[in-house]
């Protein structure tokens, strides 16, 4: 009896140091909790985080959250030894346009944005459009975007509408661009209004930081609001996390955990 009950304790501290090597080193596993990232990522989806692109640094120890039973344990608590120096074990730059997990530099909260500044360019938001060096990046219309006017995701908050304030039920719309990067990398963006961060200041990215910014531009919380405002700022390259590749399975309703509400035209879909 011993015996039994000492084999199925090993093979559970062998399978948890498994899948602790596997989180470290591999990927990480990420679910959407607000609509920042609409229409790129939706609230619900669940991804992978590749930890391989751009190489490791502390912020590659894993993190584990889970309030219900008080447990915050942060990468710092495991690797905060090495946080200071912005440099990376077999380390790569991320390009322009790649969707990014990354630490918030203050709080140490994950956040997923897209890399749209890159160490020494200059970013000015004019009237939605953002200058980037100097040059206006490209915009085409793309028609509207509609979701259902409802309480999405854990949180269960309602999504922003440009078509004034609607009923539950009603259909929610948002004004739709396709943006074109220097570099040639497409991705759809989201206007809901104008709004105060639509032109901004002219913002220089230091040596070794990138500037971030949501899909959903009217309602991201990014680099276009300093940190010491309560925004994101700049983000040293020693906080990134990985990038996002594919989304495995995308939920709909409150919990991953109700299948029936899994959206099935998003199994396996790759992020762009």
């Amino acid at each position: 009896m011993w015996a039994s009950i000492k084999e199925t304790v090993k093979t559970v501290v062998y399978a948890l140091l498994i899948a602790g090597v596997f989180r470290t080193l591999l990927f990480q596993p990420f679910w959407i909790p607000s609509g920042s990232m609409k229409e790129t990522l939706l609230i619900g989806d669940f991804l992978f985080v590749n930890k391989m692109a751009y190489g490791y640094s502390y912020a590659s120890c894993p993190s584990i959250v889970i309030p219900r039973f008080g447990i915050n344990v942060d990468a710092e608590d495991f690797c905060g030894v090495f946080k200071g120096s912005n440099d990376r074990l077999f380390g790569s730059e991320p390009e322009r346009g790649d969707v990014v997990v990354f630490r918030h530099p203050v709080t140490g909260r994950d956040f997923i944005k897209r890399v749209i500044g890159l160490p020494g360019d200059t970013i000015q938001m004019q009237n939605g459009i953002i200058l980037l060096n100097g040059t206006a990046v490209a915009q085409s219309d793309a028609g509207l975007f509609s979701e259902t006017m409802e309480y999405q995701g854990s949180s269960g908050n309602p999504p922003r509408c440009a078509n004034g304030a609607v009923g539950l039920g009603a259909e929610c719309l948002k004004q739709r661009f396709v943006e074109t990067l220097p570099n040639g990398v497409e991705y759809t963006v989201l206007n809901i209004g104008n709004r105060d961060l639509d032109t901004t200041g002219i913002f220089t990215v230091p040596e070794g930081q990138y500037f971030f910014m949501g899909d959903n531009r009217d309602n991201s919380s990014d680099s276009r609001v300093p940190q010491i405002t309560g925004g994101v700022g700049f983000v040293p390259f020693e906080d990134i996390v990985g990038r996002a590749d594919r989304i495995m399975f995308s939920s709909s309703g409150r919990s991953l955990l109700a299948f029936w509400t899994w959206r099935s035209d998003r199994y396996f879909k790759a992020v762009e």
